[in-house]
């Protein structure tokens, strides 16, 4: 039951649809079941409507704690590493080092320059 907010929508959306088709064919028989359809459809919309969006993800504690993986990355002609950077505050970037797999955790986004603390390998040199 972890999206049963964009289920009812869904499902509202879809009755409606269907019960209006019904009304407009201006059948006796076609008008009696389109009513109930779409009177169940603005319903389930209302309901869904009412209802949180409370997300089932992760909690903001378990995405401030997120570290990726250690470990070492096959070397593709160059050094290779993985910068992740968080866009929520307090901003934090993880980086990881392809050569010894460690795994530094830095205040703010990704410097200008970065040597593994481990192997003192040169990651990257940005350019001015």
């Amino acid at each position: 039951m972890s999206h049963i907010k964009s289920n009812l929508l869904l499902s509202s959306i879809i009755c409606l649809t269907i019960g209006a088709m019904l009304i407009v064919s201006k059948e006796t028989l076609a008008i009696s079941i389109g009513a109930p359809i779409s009177v169940c459809g603005i319903i389930m919309f209302i309901w869904g409507m009412s209802l949180d969006s409370k997300e089932a993800g992760w909690s903001s504690e378990k995405i401030a704690d997120w570290r990726p993986f250690s470990e070492e990355m096959v070397e593709a002609g160059r050094v290779m590493y993985r910068v992740d950077t968080t866009l929520d505050e307090p901003i934090s970037s993880t980086i990881l080092c392809g050569s010894c797999g460690e795994v530094t955790l830095i205040d703010g986004s990704k410097p200008p320059t970065f040597s593994c603390p481990v192997c003192e390998v040169e990651l990257w040199e940005e350019e001015e």
